[in-house]
């Protein structure tokens, strides 16, 4: 006879509407955690795209996404020639703010050389870009549909979508969208208002920086990219940072800090939970200590009465976890954000649950133990 199934019948009510609410507590922390891998997973999708070895960037600096990095164009061919490199290609990021279909549409753009590395990876609708100018590839999630027309840069160019991605966004969740080179930097780095005027006064047109913010580097099978990396901050006074250690800036530097922030909220939430089902099993023990005596005068010893108070908080706890998890799993795909429900995570917050709900049992097994048998026969 299993005394805290037997209990947990008697009291169903109150055990149900408690591992609904645990429920609902614990999925938040699923989804939390679900929230900063997804993010984490967003964040790394775009610097591994286009599968480079290398990223070039301004001297003394940690890469286009930690920070900015500002070189002349002209230097993706300086790098092209260095031995082992087996192809290089500029790229420009920038964020531009537009309206599509009467919405504000936020969009994380690439300048890239078509034909070179740096564009997208793969194209679900539509094709690639085939222009020099005007032409636009964005991902899925912006909204935008093939052939509809896009004003984007500080002169509301026109821009036409012709193809789609999906599930390219970047650490904030703003999906991806590319254009030519020449296109993101006439955005990034616009003429000034002065210079514009003066340059129509003398019958020239404005040029645009052609500045870049890195460069790609794919190197041929087998070159050591330390060593490529050395020669390119040698005699070309650059940084060249590994593909490795440019996701580790990303890592750290732009995601580390809603890790921990999300890491405080989910200790938050779990020290609740541990606080409810103490509470919880603290109460159904102070109902039943005259049932708990009545064991003890019949000979029952204290690991019985010990296991019936666990069990029902591991019950109550672990009932509500894999609700919690069922729950997030079931609306993930209704979050703003992706949430990434990793097995390991599961694994890992599932052993520190049970930890929680056998401390969460002390106080009333301390309290059940201490019940005097006598107490049975008091009326």
């Amino acid at each position: 006879m299993n005394l805290a199934l037997r209990d947990i019948r008697h009291n169903g009510f109150r055990f149900a509407l408690t591992g609904v609410g645990l429920g609902l507590l614990l999925g938040i922390v699923v989804a939390m955690s679900g929230i900063y891998e997804g993010a984490l997973e967003d964040a790394l999708r775009l610097p591994r795209a286009s599968h480079p070895d290398l990223w070039v960037v301004q001297p003394r600096t940690m890469g286009p996404f930690a920070e900015p990095s500002r070189i002349p164009r002209d230097t993706r061919e300086l790098v092209r020639r260095i031995p082992g490199v087996a192809a290089a290609g500029a790229v420009a990021f920038q964020t531009a703010q537009t309206m599509a279909r009467g919405r504000p549409v936020r969009f994380l753009v690439q300048g890239y050389e078509p034909g070179r590395i740096g564009g997208p990876e793969t194209i679900v609708s539509g094709h690639g870009i085939t222009e020099s100018h005007y032409q636009i590839v964005a991902d899925a999630s912006s909204g935008l549909s093939l052939g509809e027309q896009v004003p984007l840069g500080p002169y509301r160019d026109i821009y036409t979508v012709v193809g789609l991605t999906r599930g390219m966004v970047d650490s904030a969740g703003n999906p991806v969208a590319w254009l030519t080179l020449l296109d993101a930097q006439t955005l990034q780095f616009p003429v000034p208002p002065a210079l514009e005027r003066r340059e129509k006064a003398a019958g020239r047109n404005a040029i645009p920086t052609a500045d870049i913010n890195a460069v790609l580097v794919r190197l041929q099978p087998g070159v050591d990219a330390t060593t490529v990396a050395g020669q390119i901050e040698r005699w070309k006074h650059l940084s060249a940072v590994p593909q490795r250690l440019e996701e580790t800036y990303l890592t750290k530097f732009v995601i580390e800090k809603m890790q921990r922030q999300l890491g405080m909220f989910m200790v938050i939430l779990i020290v609740v939970s541990a606080v409810i089902i103490s509470l919880i099993i603290y109460t159904l023990t102070m109902d039943k200590l005259r049932s708990i005596a009545t064991l003890k005068l019949v000979g029952a010893p204290d690991r019985t009465i010990i296991a019936l108070i666990v069990q029902e908080a591991l019950i109550v706890g672990v009932g509500g976890f894999w609700l919690g998890v069922a729950l997030t799993a079931a609306t993930k795909d209704y979050f703003p954000r992706r949430v990434l429900i990793v097995p390991g995570d599961v694994a890992a917050l599932f052993a520190v649950i049970v930890v929680v709900c056998l401390l969460a049992s002390v106080f009333a097994v301390r309290t059940a133990v201490k019940v005097d048998p006598a107490r049975a026969l008091i009326g």
